[in-house]
């Protein structure tokens, strides 16, 4: 647990690196809900789109979670506050226009590029579409 850094983490940087490298550009570690301390991993501001790569035993990964059997009450408090945070977190951006994108570090870098690839570039067409409909 201590080991895995919070941000930019080895799997955090593969992501990047393999998106970087599809020419998408992106911004990392912003606050979008300014009144609550939650940042986004990756973040396309054009095309409204914000990535989180949550870490399989923080974020209680269906597939992966664990629960700890010392301080267990606490664990498991600590562990579903996480869980209930992220959903608030994806409802306050989904209301405010944002596409929402969470990955689990257990996921193969290439499907998750992909993923985050094809949202990503229908955001921006769609904003080309949008923008290009109110033109004079």
């Amino acid at each position: 647990m201590s080991v895995t850094r919070g941000r930019s983490n080895a799997r955090e940087r593969l992501i990047r690196s393999e998106l970087h490298k599809r020419g998408l550009r992106f911004r990392l570690h912003q606050r979008l809900l300014k009144t609550k301390r939650r940042t986004v991993d990756i973040v396309f501001p054009r095309a409204q789109v914000a990535v989180f790569v949550d870490g399989c035993f923080w974020h209680g990964c269906p597939l992966h979670r664990t629960w700890p059997k010392n301080n267990a009450k606490w664990w498991r408090e600590k562990i579903e506050t996480n869980i209930a945070r992220d959903r608030d977190t994806d409802r306050q951006l989904l209301a405010l226009g944002w596409t929402v994108v969470r990955i689990w570090e257990h996921e193969q870098v290439s499907e998750v590029v992909d993923q985050i690839e094809r949202v990503v570039r229908s955001g921006i067409s769609a904003l080309r579409r949008h923008r290009g409909a109110h033109r004079t």
